[in-house]
């Protein structure tokens, strides 16, 4: 019995010291995390649309930042969020009160009544050379969340990050569908790109 209640104590013991002991020896860990709100004002997209065998007949205009984040490690970006309100979708010749915006703005496109706010969310961001970075996340658009990457360049300074971007991408992925060759035949000269290209700009500062 006293072998028995021995045995007992010193299973006790190491139960209790384990712990312990892998704590001690567990490397640590310091979050240096740092906020950097974005700027409304100074932060912008800019969207380009073409047709498919006129390249150069393209439309050109903007589309502005709602709210947002960028979250940094010793000025690195390591992930955020950006919200775009579809509703300010506009172009620079003719405002935001014409036909085109009219149809971007329409089910046919981007259906802005029913879905006011696109995003896009940083899952990873990867190294590259001449200090540039390939950004990775999830981009939302009429509720169709798909993964995109692309090239980037970011200063911080002073507690301000600059940052721009390029992102090209198809579309008829997030069901805008409008006089694509994927879905109708015989458009001719009438034929869409499928590619839209966003230059993304961000201003944002240390919170």
């Amino acid at each position: 019995m006293k072998l028995f209640k021995n045995r007992i104590s010193i299973l006790y013991s190491i139960l209790i010291i384990a712990p312990l002991l892998s704590a001690s020896f567990a490397p640590s860990r310091h979050v240096t995390e740092e906020r950097y709100a974005l700027d409304k004002k100074e932060s912008i997209v800019i969207w380009k649309g073409s047709m498919q065998f006129v390249p150069a007949n393209a439309h050109v205009g903007n589309v502005y930042v709602s709210q947002g984040q960028l979250i940094f490690d010793k000025d690195r970006l390591v992930g955020g969020a950006i919200e775009i309100d579809m509703n300010t979708i506009t172009d620079p010749v003719h405002g935001s009160d014409n036909d085109l915006i009219r149809h971007m703005k329409s089910p046919d496109f981007f259906d802005a009544a029913k879905f006011p706010i696109s995003t896009f969310t940083i899952t990873r961001v990867a190294s590259t050379k001449d200090e540039k970075i390939n950004v990775t996340g999830d981009l939302t658009i009429k509720g169709i969340t798909h993964e995109v990457t692309f090239p980037a360049s970011i200063k911080v300074k002073d507690g301000i990050a600059n940052a721009e971007g390029k992102l090209i991408f198809d579309r008829t992925k997030w069901d805008v569908r409008y006089n694509s060759a994927k879905f109708f035949s015989s458009l001719a000269d009438e034929t869409i790109s499928d590619d839209i290209e966003l230059s993304v700009k961000i201003v944002a500062r240390k919170i």
